[in-house]
């Protein structure tokens, strides 16, 4: 692991591969080992440098209140400080969040974007989620939940070959108050303009995804230029560890696609054209 200096916050990151650099964006609940699996299948092509948020994993912050905004802005400084003028982007989940916020906010840092298994900022997951009641009740009371907690994460079939999952749940290293301010996070008020996005971005949802509707998370595509999407079959919310393989394939196809292969005057690239709207599946 490696650290940084950006926007008043010493950044710990990991950093792996060649290529053109790519940020990875981990989960409200993770830290950059999330993606201990993923970055691997793509560190042949990218540079992919993992890092943790404010108050996750080993990155320090000032113990003050944050928001998007502010998270959004620790990777639009920690893109330069590594010495790019832009990069590839890919968030998940909360993650994804934050990657819409920094696109959207310093659209000049971004070059493609991936936004997987996410939601709107500003969006209330309470809205679109029924069950999210039972979620937050389930989080209260981990460890002694984790079995059933990881169940809006991983689909069942999983968990139940891989039991030892249910671990990574049992226990969280934060202090009371590195929780109390990731928590207060996504009750900020904030408005990002979608719209501001410039970047080819990519949209990806398990099909199986229990914490965010598949639904809302490709509706994204409607409201993001040049954008389109993808869904994985068989996999939950967080994709990246269940199937790796499977969501490396198309972002890395994504990536190394030719800009000027993408463009048609009468269709852009979420699939929209003059007369209607389609998701590419």
């Amino acid at each position: 692991m490696e650290t940084i200096e950006a926007n008043g916050t010493t950044i710990c990151f990991e950093r792996t591969g060649k290529g053109p650099p790519l940020l990875l964006l981990h989960g409200a609940e993770a830290d950059h080992s999330m993606f201990n699996a993923f970055a691997p299948l793509l560190a042949d092509s990218c540079t992919v440098i993992a890092y943790d948020q404010r108050d996750s994993g080993g990155t320090s912050n000032p113990p003050i209140p944050y928001g998007l905004e502010e998270l959004a802005d620790d990777a639009a400084a920690l893109i330069p400080a590594l010495g790019h003028p832009c990069a590839h982007v890919f968030g998940t989940s909360f993650g994804g969040v934050i990657a819409q916020t920094l696109a959207s906010r310093h659209p000049e840092r971004v070059d493609r974007l991936v936004l997987s298994s996410t939601f709107r900022p500003g969006i209330a997951v309470g809205s679109i989620n029924p069950d999210f009641p039972r979620f937050a009740e389930l989080r209260s009371r981990l460890p002694a939940s984790a079995a059933e907690f990881a169940e809006f994460f991983f689909t069942r079939d999983y968990l139940a070959s891989h039991p030892e999952t249910s671990a990574i749940f049992g226990g969280n290293s934060r202090t009371d108050g590195q929780k109390a301010r990731r928590g207060a996070v996504l009750s900020r008020p904030i408005s990002v303009d979608l719209r501001r996005i410039t970047a080819p971005t990519l949209v990806l949802a398990g099909a199986e995804d229990r914490l965010i509707p598949p639904a809302h998370t490709l509706s994204l595509v409607s409201e993001i230029d040049n954008a389109r999407s993808v869904v994985i079959p068989g996999v939950g919310h967080v994709a990246t560890r269940q199937n790796p393989a499977a969501v490396a394939a198309p972002v890395k196809a994504f990536l190394q696609e030719d800009n000027s292969q993408r463009q048609n005057p009468e269709e852009n690239d979420h699939g929209r054209s003059r007369g209607g709207s389609r998701h590419s599946v």
